[in-house]
């Protein structure tokens, strides 16, 4: 009934304010509509007319100063020592694995919001308090970690079953903590685990260092460059500075002059990357493992790096000649640029596909993003979420000081009566805010001793356009694929119902916890769900058929060659976490996988790699971007390709995949929703599919 009143008040704000809508189109407009097409500090004001409450971030009390921080963490470590406590007591009356789950969800819940603070909070106050929470909360996991008597207890029950009734989820949870425990070494002689907790202090050290090198510019002397292009890149007196690779520049010479200098071999890079990869070895050896690589995939769908390395070898072997298909259309148009070409180099790749596909589809950004506001993007994802799940989503009026930021907005997750979870929406650029679009878990889902569901709640954070009083937020056609892939996440989180938040939603492996994102950018691209939300912001118009058809299209143009530069880059990874980079620098090992895995040679005295933060990030599951594509591709294919909306394929999708977030074996999970076995070559023929190329038989 609210937000009926907010609804009318808003109408006549945005009449009154500016808005060119004609009343035909406002009157079309669903809630959630209107919430993400307005000016949020107008919609966050009229909210609060209606609340005579005050609270803290995400409703914590405790969180309406900094210093409440302070609090949560001493109440959740009290908890966590009584948890301790009853784990230890010999007449432990609950599960054990229920009573970790417990102690894993006490400590998660301040360290996951904590951390999340820390990033996106726009207060420096708050984000040092959030700082100095995860810190705390992190030492006090890490003893936990190092607790033998903790381990021996967990050991005791895997091996020897639980004084209470289990089953087999129960027995599965219990495997994978005790795995947790054993990645730390603890179950070794105490040397040795020492040795590895100073291990992974350097790592994150060494790692630390090398990201932040990652994106920083080189200053070279323009007497280096030609005199033709010198001022075209920024610098002063002799030098320029280049921090790109300009690879949009119609000039090719300004192209290769960036790419070889931006990725000129340096020194420090290259000693910091090959002692990461050394410690990333030794800890892997200490643990009991031959590779970083093994350690990395074990307990993933790939589940063992063979299974990896083959689904990227057919995977390059069969797109080899679409991709080459893709270079000679790009050399072609080069030579019509100048004559006197005969390659086609890395520097021209971004630059070709981006004019070869303006030629052939002769639409720009500017002719969709009218058709893409914000708010009919979210009625679209609403309408997929009705159909499929049969939920829907609802904003959620707030309480003040509940919200970091004015702009943000809190969405629910309903089926029937029932919130199933929250969705804080972050989605409008704004400085200091991390460039990145990205899933947070704020807290997990989980069945309560006393029957009732711990609702999951997680943030999206955008960067969105800001809206502005004659305009909302209009969005990239780019942009829509990023946020349809991150409410993917959100609903593998709203809608897993497992017993235990150690495994809830995209608490799994990473191969496994991008499917459903993945699945949900195919969602995006097809031509019959864009027209059900598409409308023009002005005039309420649909989307014309042919520029949906052609966004498809030229989704689709180019994608073998994208494809491979990703086969490449996962093949490093891989290269690089299995003991090869012991017997050559980084560099040459970057020439031998290049020449093997890419159809474009590597540029002498470039060293792309030293800027490629994913090796850390990732660190020997990049592949895993390849894989949950694979997968997704499989599962649209045989379920959602013939049609989009069917309620009957979702509510499967919901019950036999997405309810079960990491509770069961992923490859299990994976096999038995699509009723075969997964194998490198069935994963790469699904992924060929979408290249218009015979599967692998």
């Amino acid at each position: 009934m609210l937000m009926k009143v907010n609804l009318r008040i808003l109408r006549v704000k945005l009449w009154t304010e500016g808005y060119s809508f004609s009343k035909r189109n406002l009157a079309s407009w669903s809630s959630v509509a209107y919430a993400f097409n307005t000016k949020p500090s107008r919609v966050k004001s009229l909210k609060s007319q209606f609340l005579g409450e005050s609270t803290g971030i995400f409703g914590y009390r405790e969180l309406q100063e900094p210093y409440g921080f302070y609090l949560l963490k001493e109440n959740a470590i009290r908890k966590a020592d009584s948890l301790i406590q009853e784990i230890k007591s010999p007449h432990r009356k609950r599960k054990m694995v229920r009573v970790f789950d417990e102690l894993s969800d006490t400590l998660c819940k301040v360290a996951d919001l904590a951390e999340f603070v820390r990033v996106a909070h726009p207060q420096e106050r708050f984000s040092y308090a959030a700082k100095e929470t995860s810190i705390s909360i992190s030492s006090f996991v890490e003893e936990l970690n190092t607790n033998r008597e903790l381990y021996d207890k967990l050991k005791a029950v895997v091996k020897n079953g639980d004084i209470c009734p289990t089953d087999p989820i129960d027995d599965y949870i219990a495997h994978l903590f005790l795995f947790d425990f054993e990645q730390s070494g603890i179950h070794l002689d105490q040397e040795t685990r020492e040795r590895i907790v100073a291990f992974n202090d350097y790592i994150l050290h060494v790692g630390s260092h090398f990201m932040n090198k990652t994106l920083s510019p080189r200053t070279v002397l323009k007497s280096q460059l030609p005199e033709s292009i010198r001022h075209c890149f920024s610098g002063d007196g002799e030098t320029v500075v280049v921090s790109d690779l300009f690879s949009d520049s119609k000039n090719e010479l300004i192209r290769e002059a960036a790419y070889k200098i931006f990725l000129y071999p340096d020194k420090q890079q290259e000693d910091l990357l090959h002692e990461l990869l050394v410690a990333r070895q030794k800890l892997a050896n200490l643990c009991g493992f031959s590779t970083y690589a093994d350690r990395a995939v074990r307990g993933s769908m790939a589940a063992m790096p063979e299974f990896v390395h083959e689904f990227l070898r057919l995977l390059s072997e069969k797109i080899k000649p679409k991709a080459d298909e893709d270079y000679s259309a790009m050399l072609k148009y080069k030579q019509e640029l100048n004559k006197n070409a005969t390659s086609v180099m890395p520097w021209d790749v971004a630059f070709m596909i981006s004019k070869l596909k303006q030629r052939e589809f002769a639409v720009d950004s500017s002719d969709y993003s009218p058709y893409f506001s914000l708010g009919v993007c979210m009625d679209g994802l609403n309408f997929i979420f009705k159909s499929l799940y049969n939920v829907t989503l609802q904003v959620e009026n707030v309480a003040e000081g509940e919200l970091w930021h004015d702009d943000v907005r809190k969405v629910s997750v309903m089926e029937g009566d029932e919130i199933l979870g929250y969705i804080y929406c972050d989605f409008f650029e704004r400085p200091q805010k991390p460039n990145q679009d990205c899933h947070f878990t704020i807290q997990g889902g989980r069945l309560c001793d006393d029957g009732t569901y711990q609702k999951p709640i997680v943030v999206l954070l955008l960067n969105l356009p800001n809206p502005t009083w004659s305009q909302p937020s209009l969005l990239t056609t780019g942009m829509v694929d990023n946020l349809f892939h991150e409410m993917g996440h959100a609903m593998h989180s709203m809608l897993a119902r497992t017993s235990y938040q150690h495994v809830t939603g995209t608490r799994c492996s990473t191969d496994l916890a991008e499917v459903p994102s993945v699945l949900m950018e195919y969602f995006a691209s097809d031509p019959r769900v864009v027209s059900k939300f598409a409308r023009h912001f002005k005039t309420g118009e649909a989307i014309p058929y042919h520029l949906v058809s052609k966004l498809q299209s030229c989704k689709k143009k180019f994608s073998a060659c994208e494809t491979q530069l990703q086969v490449f880059y996962a093949a490093y990874d891989q290269a690089c976490h299995s003991n090869n980079f012991l017997n050559c620098s980084s560099t040459d090992l970057l020439a031998q996988i290049q020449n093997l895995y890419y159809g474009l040679p590597h540029v002498p005295n470039t060293a792309w790699q030293l800027r490629f933060g994913h090796l850390v990030g990732y660190g020997a599951k990049y592949y895993s971007y390849l894989m949950s594509r694979s997968v997704a591709s499989w599962i649209w294919h045989e379920y959602f390709e013939n049609d989009p909306f069917n309620q009957t394929v979702g509510k499967k999708y919901r019950s036999e995949l997405l309810a079960y977030g990491g509770s069961k074996p992923p490859r299990e999970l994976v096999e038995n929703f699509l009723g075969t076995k997964m194998t490198p070559e069935c994963l790469s023929g699904a992924l060929l599919k979408d290249l218009n190329l015979e599967p692998v038989k």
